[in-house]
């Protein structure tokens, strides 16, 4: 019997996919999770097979969960579920190492599939992502345009920032003048939209 831990925040959707999950024979959902931060300690607990888990979780990213069992509970395979079908989010998660990413749209049959191939060993990924991701750029913005434009997207005011890089004001305005004209943007929240989008902030 695989044993599955699912981290999905929406009561709908998680209970829709741990109904689909136990209707097979092999398969058992032995915990259901709708916080990022209560996968850790349930995995080291529970000791599943397999962590289904959903990107964008309250409390804790679920790539960011992902790396931490990958660190600390290695024996935890780990599938990506997610709606959020962009190539910069797949070259994240296959950065955290996880051995699956699979789109919420995909037949119900290929999950339960996804879940067999990544306990056998096997990386698991839907094959139009794959295509998209071969085919990105890389960024177009410098080492330090990425950081003032990481910092934005945290929240910090450019002042804040210009104090954290130790840079001045007007400098900051500048790179980020500049980050909005490489990217094609129109403003700022459209440019941290751009480049999370394609992969180029964490």
């Amino acid at each position: 019997m695989i044993r599955i831990l699912l981290a999905e925040d929406m009561h709908m959707v998680r209970g829709a996919l741990v109904a689909l999950l136990n209707l097979e024979d092999d398969l058992q959902v032995i915990a259901e999770l709708e916080r990022g931060d209560q996968i850790l300690s349930t995995a080291r607990e529970l000791r599943p097979d397999v962590a289904i888990i959903d990107i964008d979780l309250p409390g804790l990213d679920g790539l960011s969960a992902a790396e931490l069992l990958q660190a600390q509970v290695p024996d935890c395979r780990t599938l990506i579920l997610t709606s959020l079908g962009r190539p910069g989010t797949l070259r994240r998660a296959m950065s955290a190492r996880v051995a699956g990413f699979l789109l919420k749209d995909a037949p119900p049959s290929e999950l339960a599939q996804a879940v067999r191939r990544v306990v056998a060993g096997q990386r698991v990924v839907d094959p139009q992502l794959a295509l998209a991701a071969w085919g990105e750029t890389d960024s177009p913005l410098t080492t330090r345009e990425t950081e003032v434009l990481q910092l934005a997207a945290q929240g910090s005011e450019p002042h804040e920032i210009a104090k954290s890089l130790r840079l001045s004001v007007g400098t900051v305005r500048n790179y980020l003048t500049t980050v909005v004209t490489k990217l094609n943007a129109r403003n700022r929240v459209d440019a941290i939209r751009i480049a999370r989008e394609s992969g180029w902030l964490v």
